[in-house]
């Protein structure tokens, strides 16, 4: 980065042999004091922001990031938890001869280097200067209201490519010397819907980059300079070290695992996620070969083929359960390393769509708990409801240009069971630690009325320990004309496994005018827009279950019926438990458990994954996705798409509605699919 200001020497984070040079007392203040200033730059982020998702679902975050532009500190509580290994850097080279008073925005993809992930997520990046030198970075980021693009809100799981999915913006400085860039201001509120709105959120920003530029220079002041600097680096050591020593608990080995998006929006074919978790003295290697190549559609992850948070987050979860005294910097990932093969739908190549990248992310999640569990039986929970949707509403302004465009609900599953305890109803922290949006302020700034939200019965996994129930949210609308977005809706095809005997959490539905003569399921919504009347209701999977579910305490699954989270007649049936009068009936219940009393153990997929992977097993689909990464990025998904459907011919039928229904003959579509391996690999030759 061509600059102004003095450097003092580069240091490195990668030397095994450095030695933290501050004392402990002082260096864990400081650690302290830096988590603190960012998590005041959060509270002043939340606090003055305009929009939902920032001030109610607290889809933001703050940081701050070293000479290098990683991070050092970050909010402990607030906003999106798992965006700690983000790397400002790429952004941070992209502008030439910062200096005091600049900031630097940008919402793009790739340019960035994957610090935006998709382009609703605003980032600012402002230098903090002591005197003329650059002591390190203040970071905030927002998922703004609209950004522009084809839909309201900008996101649409079909868009096809970057163009359509909104107002590009590659780093450049939105204030240079203090100065705003006026001329950038106009054409941003041009490109978007919520022009006001989202102006507001990035005045918002900048307050809060302002107090973390304030309490940073309140800290040199009193500790010094040296000290400051020395202490970014003491501080990622020693994450690192304790990182390194959790992960020592992880058995030497290779544990393999892979997992499905229920498709890629524009066909009915499955797209694979695979991981081979490589553990070696704490040292974690995670390799995505095997991976399907990049969509048509915007189920893309743009992570650059870096490390990357959509990667590791899981592991990140992992050693904070280990040791929730580790401090939250980038030392925490420093003992692992990927690899990820261009042009898979985890490294995409430009202008591959991007903006449903969350809905891949959470299924990168599950696929890292199954190698996990693999690795530590019994310490690994099965994986969540596998789904997060913000349920968004677009209207016209009566009177006005604009659009109101609000999150109802950002709704998810339940949490996966674990060995001693049940999943989380209604609730899973997965990816962020996003809020309830009050049901009060979606009815005050919209034209929908919520008429129920509860927790869904009989959708958690059945096991010893219950997988969390999903979520049940219906939508009145008031007002023709509303569109009804729903972004990464997923698990609709294959469910959330459960664990160690455990079954799996029940799929997803999106029900339009449910329990009435017009009711019809709308599958995966892309925009919807109803008509005054109409009651839309969203059912969200439940966590996988732990454990064969004849194990379970009858007085707990008593306790689940009376609290409506099971009902009698899957108490009697998933669970062996009879059930009347307000009591379970123990001759009943012995006699019942007695019949069916056959242990069973290992992942509790679902009959549609067993049957699937009775064509589709892993050397196949590895061979396959191998032979079309060879082939040029245009070509590969609608090449993958013929030998799929020549392989079962009615993947593609409409009238077929579940995935058990396509394949009737294992045996001769996998010798079909080894005729067409064989034509591509000639092909390729």
């Amino acid at each position: 980065m061509a600059s102004s200001f003095r450097r003092r020497p580069e240091y490195s984070h990668h030397a095994e042999s450095r030695q933290m040079k501050l004392r402990p007392i002082l260096l864990e203040i400081l650690q302290t004091q830096f988590e603190a200033v960012a998590d005041e730059m959060a509270i002043t982020l939340a606090r003055t922001a305009r929009s939902t998702y920032v001030k109610d679902a607290a889809d933001f975050s703050t940081g701050l990031a070293d000479r290098t532009g990683k991070f050092f500190a970050y909010p402990a509580t607030m906003g999106v938890a798992g965006f700690i290994d983000l790397n400002c850097g790429v952004a941070i080279e992209a502008v030439s001869n910062l200096e005091p008073g600049d900031v630097i925005i940008t919402n793009h993809p790739y340019f960035s280097g994957g610090l935006s992930t998709h382009m609703p997520d605003i980032q600012l990046i402002k230098p903090y200067f002591h005197g003329d030198e650059l002591v390190c970075y203040g970071w905030d980021f927002i998922h703004s209201a609209d950004i522009g693009g084809g839909v309201p809100s900008s996101i649409s799981p079909g868009f096809t490519e970057l163009y359509q999915e909104g107002f590009q913006i590659p780093p450049l400085k939105l204030f240079k010397g203090g100065e705003l860039n006026q001329d950038f201001e106009v054409l941003y509120k041009a490109n978007c819907r919520t022009p006001d709105l989202n102006f507001g959120d990035i005045k918002a920003m900048l307050a809060a980059l302002t107090v973390g530029e304030r309490r940073i220079s309140e800290l040199i002041d009193r500790y010094g300079l040296d000290t400051f600097l020395q202490a970014q680096i003491d501080l990622v050591e020693y994450g690192q070290k304790k990182a390194k020593a959790v992960q020592r608990k992880i058995p030497d080995g290779n544990y393999v695992f892979w997992d499905y998006m229920d498709d890629d929006f524009a066909t009915k074919i499955p797209v694979r996620i695979r991981c081979e978790l490589t553990v070696d003295d704490g040292q974690i290697h995670l390799d995505f070969s095997g991976s399907d190549p990049q969509v048509t559609t915007a189920y893309n992850v743009p992570t650059g083929g870096v490390r990357h948070p959509w990667l590791t987050l899981k592991l990140m979860h992992l050693i904070g359960t280990f040791d929730k005294t580790i401090p939250l910097n980038y030392g925490l990932f420093e003992n692992i390393t990927v690899n990820v093969p261009k042009g898979t739908i985890l490294n995409p190549e430009f202008p591959a769509s991007v903006g449903v990248r969350h809905a891949t992310a959470v299924r990168i999640n599950d696929t890292i708990v199954g190698a996990l569990a693999k690795a530590l039986p019994g310490l690994t929970p099965a994986p969540s409801g596998g789904t997060v949707v913000p349920i968004v509403v677009a209207e016209q302004n009566e009177g006005s240009e604009n659009t109101s465009i609000m999150v109802v609900q950002t709704l998810v599953g339940g949490t996966g069971a674990r060995e001693g305890a049940d999943g989380v109803d209604g609730r899973d922290s997965g990816l962020a630690n996003l809020y309830n949006t009050p049901l009060e302020r979606s009815e005050a700034d919209s034209s929908v009325v919520i008429e129920s939200y509860a927790l869904r019965p009989d959708s958690g996994g059945v096991g010893k320990w219950r997988g969390g129930t999903g979520l049940e949210m219906t939508i009145l609308i008031t007002k023709s004309g509303t569109a009804i977005l729903g972004r990464g809706l997923e698990r609709f095809v294959f469910r959330p496994w459960g664990v160690a005997g455990g079954q799996a959490g029940a799929r997803c539905r999106v029900i339009l005018n449910k329990g009435t003569q017009d009711e019809r399921d709308l599958g995966k919504i892309e925009v919807f827009v109803a008509e005054k009347g109409d009651k839309i209701t969203v059912l969200t999977a439940g966590g996988g279950g732990y454990g064969n579910g004849f194990e379970r305490p009858p007085h707990d699954v008593l306790r689940d019926v009376k609290s409506g989270y099971v009902t009698k007649e899957a108490a009697k049936r998933d669970y062996g438990v009879v059930i009347g009068d307000g009591n379970f009936d123990v001759k009943k219940t012995e006699s019942l458990r007695n019949k069916k009393s056959e242990h069973t153990s290992g992942f509790g997929f679902g009959p549609e994954r067993t049957i699937w992977e009775s064509v589709f097993d892993d050397a196949r689909m590895c061979e396959l996705s191998e032979l079309l990464l060879a082939l040029p990025a245009g070509q590969r998904s609608q090449e993958k798409r013929r030998i799929i459907s020549a392989v079962v011919p009615k993947i593609e039928d409409k009238v077929t509605k579940e995935i058990c229904d396509t394949i009737n003959a294992p045996s001769e579509m996998k010798k079909q699919l080894d005729k067409e391996l064989a034509n591509l690999r000639q092909k390729l030759s």
